[in-house]
């Protein structure tokens, strides 16, 4: 893999390219990053977060003002990055424990695991078998606080986003979008397909953390 690529992403945040493509080596490459990063504790950091193939810094320019008239603080902790980021092992080191989903699959659940099971040319039980027996990952949390991108999809069960969203999707609901899956922590609008639900709270402010899952985390879907 090609040596992480770092660019500026306005005057108070920089952006660490790990790759060009989504996939677990990846995203992997990208936690790595992430961790080292947040354990170095490099001065002006407020803010650290991966993606699938990149990590985005937050800094605060004032804690570099002084430190090298001659450069911009976005130079000085770049330079600063530049060689942590390129020792970094990309390994499972940052991987957190497995996390247990228990699903209700179809019906009132999940409206669009027909839809699921006709696109893929199987069975709603084998739809329900190969969602459930797959291991998963999560790559990242973005859209809504707490929703989670899961990697590790079956590839017989990749189908494009719904044509037209739905304007509310109920909070637990277990849905498949791309390449991907995922749950909804709370009632929002989506174009995934639905094909179950969950009774787990994924997103409590009052929690801490108020995520339930982390970039990293391994995650199974168990039928209930």
């Amino acid at each position: 893999m090609n040596p992480p690529r770092i660019e500026a992403l306005g005057d108070c945040a920089l952006l660490i390219h790990c790759g060009e493509s989504i996939d677990a080596q990846t995203t992997t490459r990208a936690l790595a990053i992430a961790h080292a990063v947040e354990a170095t504790r490099v001065p002006g950091i407020v803010d650290v977060a991966p993606a699938y193939a990149s990590v985005c810094v937050r800094y605060s320019p004032d804690a570099w003002v002084g430190h090298d008239a001659a450069q911009s603080p976005f130079a000085l902790i770049s330079a600063r990055l530049s060689t942590l980021v390129e020792d970094v092992a990309s390994d499972d080191a940052s991987a957190s424990g497995l996390i247990e989903i228990p699903v209700c699959y179809g019906g009132e659940s999940g409206p669009d695991l027909d839809a699921v099971a006709a696109h893929a040319r199987l069975s709603r039980k084998a739809v329900i078998a190969l969602h459930s027996g797959a291991d998963y990952r999560v790559a990242m949390l973005g859209f809504t606080p707490g929703f989670a991108y899961l990697l590790g999809l079956p590839a017989a069960l990749h189908m494009p986003r719904r044509a037209t969203p739905r304007t509310r999707v109920p909070a637990g609901s277990v849905a498949i979008g791309g390449a991907q899956t995922g749950v909804y922590p709370r009632e929002t609008p989506g174009g995934w397909h639905l094909i179950g639900r969950t009774r787990l709270d994924l997103f409590d402010p009052a929690r801490d953390p108020p995520a339930l899952l982390r970039p990293g985390q391994r995650v199974r879907f168990i039928t209930e």
